[in-house]
């Protein structure tokens, strides 16, 4: 009988009892954001239901749209060595915005008999009606970030037709005053502060001008 395909796999077609869960946290960025607070209500939840949490996986200042994350990267391997019986994350977005990358992820924990739990979407994969709004929720989260990505295109499009110039203005640079400022032995630090550019735009500008003699 050929073996199935991985990537055919629906998530959590079978899991064990649940007992041990992991949890998994993500934010953006580092300013201004803290995973606590997705941690705390992990906690509480695992708590009410009776779990031992076995691990804390948090990921900070990284993009959901990135499949690569160090804390999830150690997540997906724990799980294939069953350190735990579940998953647990705060919004199945704090776990990957990509539908690809959850399709390919909560297939491999399928296989591993490793439940998937979102708490603020109320998404359990481990029974039918949350295998349903998995579908429902990864193909609307899909569409938006198209969506987005759709405008942002557009929005360049027009500036470009109205003839705007887009990304950083350019910097004027006298090369003539940076090299008089030089000969009167002024350090590049002093350069640079006076004239008000980096110290390579500075150095690329002397470069540039015609030698003498």
């Amino acid at each position: 009988m050929a073996k199935q395909n991985r990537s055919t796999i629906s998530p959590q077609e079978s899991t064990r009892p649940i007992n041990r869960v992991a949890l998994y946290a993500r934010v953006s960025t580092l300013n201004n954001q803290d995973p606590e607070m997705q941690l705390a209500e992990l906690r509480e939840y695992a708590d009410r239901r009776g779990w031992q949490v076995i691990e804390e996986y948090t990921d900070q200042g990284v993009s959901g749209c990135k499949e690569s994350r160090p804390a999830l990267n150690r997540l997906m391997t724990d799980a294939t060595r069953r350190k735990f019986d579940a998953i647990l994350v705060w919004k199945i977005d704090r776990f990957g915005r990509s539908l690809k990358h959850l399709v390919n992820s909560l297939a491999e924990l399928a296989a591993l008999g490793v439940a998937f739990i979102s708490l603020r979407d109320n998404l359990d994969l481990s029974t039918p009606s949350g295998r349903l709004m998995f579908q429902i929720i990864g193909a609307m989260a899909e569409f938006e970030r198209a969506l987005i990505q759709e405008r942002v295109r557009a929005g360049i499009r027009n500036a470009r037709a109205k003839g705007k110039r887009l990304g950083r203005p350019r910097v004027f640079v006298d090369a003539s005053r940076i090299a008089s400022l030089r000969a009167q032995g002024r350090s590049w630090a002093q350069i640079v502060a006076e004239v008000g550019i980096g110290k390579g735009t500075a150095q690329r500008a002397l470069a540039s001008l015609p030698k003498i003699g």
